[in-house]
């Protein structure tokens, strides 16, 4: 497996230190988060691409995927969340990234079924539009639809395969569901996996890797065993808790510390 960590944990870090932190430290990707406050967004103008792109290269530093923001199954017009998504595909063929994130984001006001619906109708035409870009758009297990059994409920009737799965390993424990559970829901379907910790279910500030309660021994080893090869990537949410301790501190701990599950693990 290899090693990357979200700029979710170094908010507004110019990509010049982004890419510094990644190649001192021993990961093999970054997974971007693409909004505007960022380096990175949809905003960006083909030169100011193709420099993000060649920063990356010239270290040996991959973009794993962008973060983006679009919700599949939000109420409202398929349109604009259409038009979300083709601005983060094509941002994505621009950067050489293979992956772009994407939320459920059902609403209060929607039965699940109308959510499931929703979301699989704007993800199998999203899905077309991927294909054409030789991107990969996947739906993480997040708010709406946190474990795998809710993912699936969307992914399985979209069947194709450029709409896929990102598993975020606190949202399916914070549901309820065992780690063997979800990957046997999202297994046909897993783009890659993003690890953290946290204190408790009350308390989700980002903690370095193996400082919480999340399985991630246990995830680690199933993935393994499965004989899964693809990318674990250290989402630690520095953006939405200021008081978090700094990630670059605990960057080069946390690569050891997956290392070592994984060693253990073979």
């Amino acid at each position: 497996m290899k090693l990357a960590f979200s700029t979710l944990g170094v908010p507004g870090l110019p990509i010049s230190d982004v890419v510094r932190l990644a190649a001192t430290h021993g990961y093999h990707g970054v997974e971007l988060r693409t909004h505007p406050e960022e380096p990175v967004h949809t905003g960006l103008d083909l030169t100011a691409r193709a420099d993000v792109a060649a920063e990356f290269k010239t270290a040996g530093v991959e973009i794993l995927g962008l973060a983006g923001y679009a919700r599949v199954a939000a109420p409202g017009d398929d349109e604009p969340v259409l038009a979300e998504i083709r601005e983060l595909l094509g941002l994505a063929r621009d950067l050489g990234a293979p992956f772009v994130r994407v939320f459920p984001g059902g609403g209060s006001e929607q039965t699940p079924e109308e959510a499931d619906a929703t979301a699989a109708r704007r993800l199998g035409t999203a899905a077309e539009y991927a294909a054409d870009l030789g991107v990969r758009i996947l739906l993480e297990t997040h708010d709406s639809h946190r474990t795998g059994a809710d993912a699936i409920r969307v992914l399985g009737p979209v069947g194709h395969r450029q709409a896929g799965a990102l598993w975020d390993v606190m949202h399916t424990w914070l549901g309820g569901e065992q780690p063997s559970a979800s990957f046997a829901a999202l297994s046909p379907f897993l783009g890659y996996v993003q690890v953290k910790d946290i204190a408790s279910a009350d308390d989700t500030t980002p903690l370095a890797l193996g400082a919480g309660v999340l399985p991630l021994t246990e995830c680690v080893d199933l993935l393994s065993r499965e004989g899964w090869d693809g990318w674990l990537c250290w989402e630690y949410e520095k953006r939405w808790y200021e008081g978090a301790a700094p990630l670059e501190g605990v960057l080069g701990a946390g690569h050891d510390y997956l290392c070592r599950l994984l060693n253990d693990a073979a």
